[in-house]
């Protein structure tokens, strides 16, 4: 992909699975969550 996406409630739901594929095809990412522990986990 190449490009760069920004995820709001990225720690859950469909704002995980977005972040998740947009990894996988080499996106950069910047993720935003209420749960910074969760997050990490990404």
């Amino acid at each position: 992909m190449g490009n760069t996406a920004l995820v709001t409630g990225a720690s859950s739901g469909i704002g995980a699975e977005l972040a998740r594929l947009h990894a996988a095809k080499g996106g950069n990412l910047v993720l935003v969550a209420r749960r910074e522990e969760v997050l990490n986990k990404l």
